[in-house]
């Protein structure tokens, strides 16, 4: 098995357990090399896992360096929060090491999210697993217009506005009311930034569906950001988003679910009355 060992540029992960991790890989057979978000050309075509190794900002980056190609990607605990991880190193056994190794894992395809009809900077690449943001610049907020296969939402009046996928309901999505979903669902989430308006509220769409997004503002500029990356924009600009054609390949161990992690990384439904 050639396995990738991805990290950011710049990170600072601690190399004892990465030298670990390394050594415990090369031990059992798995033949491994060093990538870095700087050069995304370095992954190749024949790895047949990547191991993104840092939180959950590193797991984006190593899916988006990957542009569409069908390698899985295991999220290794060497951040924070970490809610996309599957596993870290600590003091124990780590027998999820010879669960990689051996293929004892699974993978889940998660939705990713395709923008177009705007100009993107150079390197930037149009997909995106968590999330496309619209955020106003100024102090003016934004006149959104929403349409969902050409019918038109009302106006949101607000500071922006959202356009997440399962996987990315726990993330920005949930931080501003929008539902939580299983990350398998074929749905997009739409969810209003801080709205003007009390009787507006997230929507939930088709998978399928093509969602157009178009903007005023007295600043007559905004800010589009696609999970890491972002550039600014003038009034007047649409965008089109829609279910990209190919899916990141998400790695789970058989030993944990979406519902452990709600309970385990976000304290989801904790309540001191639980543990009496």
């Amino acid at each position: 098995m050639k396995i990738a060992l991805f990290r950011r540029e710049g990170s600072r992960i601690d190399e004892t357990k990465l030298n670990y991790l390394a050594g415990r890989l090369g031990a059992l057979g798995a033949e491994t090399y060093s990538c870095t978000s700087a050069d995304e050309d370095a992954i190749t075509d024949d790895t047949d896992l990547l191991l993104s190794l840092g939180g959950d900002g590193t797991f984006l980056a190593a899916v988006d360096c990957l542009k569409g190609r069908q390698i899985p990607v295991a999220g290794i605990n060497f951040g924070r929060l970490g809610f996309l991880t599957t596993a870290k190193v600590d003091e124990g056994p780590n027998s999820w090491i010879e669960d990689l190794v051996s293929g004892r894992f699974d993978t889940e395809p998660r939705l990713l999210l395709q923008v177009s009809g705007v100009e993107l900077p150079d390197g930037m690449h149009p997909y995106c697993l968590n999330e496309f943001s619209l955020m106003r610049l100024g102090p003016s907020m934004l006149k959104i217009s929403v349409s969902i296969d050409g019918k038109a939402l009302p106006a949101y009046w607000a500071d922006g506005v959202l356009v997440a996928t399962p996987t990315g309901s726990t993330a920005y999505s949930l931080s501003v009311g929008g539902p939580i979903v299983a990350p398998t669902t074929n749905c997009l989430i739409i969810c209003p930034i801080a709205p003007h308006n009390l009787n507006v509220r997230p929507i939930v769409a088709n998978a399928s569906s093509t969602i157009e997004i178009s903007f005023t503002s007295k600043d007559n500029a905004a800010n589009m950001s696609f999970d890491n990356h972002g550039f600014n924009v003038v009034s007047g600009h649409s965008v089109t988003l829609s279910q990209a054609p190919h899916k990141a390949l998400y790695v789970t161990l058989r030993d944990m679910s979406f519902v452990d992690a709600l309970r385990d990384k976000l304290m989801w439904g904790d309540d001191i009355r639980n543990n009496k």
